[in-house]
């Protein structure tokens, strides 16, 4: 590697490069997380991927064996009618040693405690100024700030990053990593212009060598633009963006006809979401994926990537952005 940028985040969370992969429901594995830390960035284990507590602290072991550098766990906190048991996830993700946690969702004040009593750094991930503001009051590290562009829950306000990336850095004191249409180094270097501390990807790196997915889901973000993905749940106040499909658009359909969650259930079930990424079967169910696919052209290695990413930043900054110099009027 041949170029690195410091920011207050690389600072703070001990690594070497300020590129954040974001915890992704059936994506965020020891392999992808292991391989984005090794090659500098942080990655992210999803804890709620592993189906029990004792499978997410072998998960975590995995994730030790492939590399030494940090890495953190997400934990994904959502209504359900049978909440997962988010203490004895809590308290696996403490006694592994983990020192770096991702939370999203719900506010992450009922984890605090046992985290900070652990030492372990917290990332909130969030879409709002409001609810960004409210986590740093309850003791976060870092805020992750998710655009309109993002893929998964982008929130209710629809405000995309360019709007709220800087609303949020001039208000917030913690670090704060630029969420939702992130992909390359043109990316990052606008996010550290607009008072980012670095990037938060998920689907760039969905789309990587290392990524425990099928390869026809990889095939199917290269292939697919900016125009690829669609919002459900729009109706019921829990928007999420997605890849449009036959199965999405039938949701939207249901749900614009005045159906209610039950008419939907079986149509956005995990279980069929999962098996999209591991048949490779793309209408089997809905599955995430953010605008940003538009600029998705490749399937690199982690390592590839990331090194790309930082060096055609540092050129950028040192070119480009050097050569657009003001000039006596």
């Amino acid at each position: 590697m041949s170029a690195a940028l410091s920011t207050r985040f690389t600072e703070t969370f001990g690594i070497r490069h300020p590129i954040v992969q974001g915890g992704m429901q059936w994506v965020g594995r020891a392999e992808l997380a292991a391989a984005v830390s090794e090659a500098g960035g942080l990655g992210m284990i999803t804890a709620l991927t592993q189906p029990t507590p004792a499978d997410l602290a072998a998960e975590i072991e995995r994730a030790r064996r492939l590399t030494d550098q940090p890495f953190g766990v997400n934990l994904t906190i959502l209504p359900a009618i049978t909440p997962p048991p988010y203490d004895e996830y809590r308290r696996v993700i403490v006694d592994s040693g983990v020192t770096i946690v991702e939370t999203a969702g719900s506010n992450p004040e009922p984890h605090m405690e046992m985290f900070r009593a652990h030492n372990i750094k917290i990332i909130h991930k969030c879409t709002s100024v409001r609810h960004a503001l409210k986590a740093e009051a309850v003791g976060v590290d870092a805020v992750s700030i998710d655009g309109f562009e993002c893929a998964g829950h982008p929130g209710e306000d629809d405000i995309p990053g360019l709007v709220l990336i800087p609303a949020a850095t001039e208000r917030l004191t913690v670090p704060v990593l630029a969420s939702g249409g992130f992909a390359d180094a043109r990316g990052l270097v606008a996010a550290l212009a607009l008072g980012a501390d670095g990037i938060n990807m998920g689907s760039r790196f969905m789309c990587t060598a290392e990524s425990p997915i099928h390869d026809k889901v990889k095939q199917a973000i290269v292939d697919g633009d900016e125009r690829g993905t669609q919002l459900i749940f729009r109706q019921l106040r829990n928007t999420a963006r997605v890849a449009g499909n036959a199965v999405s658009r039938e949701v939207v359909e249901i749900l614009q006809g005045g159906g209610t969650f039950p008419d939907i259930a079986s149509l956005v079930a995990g279980s069929r979401g999962r098996k999209v990424f591991d048949d490779g079967d793309l209408d089997a169910g809905i599955w995430t994926v953010g605008m940003v696919q538009g600029l998705i052209h490749d399937v690199p290695t982690c390592g590839e990537l990331i090194e790309r990413i930082v060096t055609e930043a540092v050129e950028l900054i040192d070119n480009r952005l050097r050569r657009a110099t003001a000039v006596p009027l």
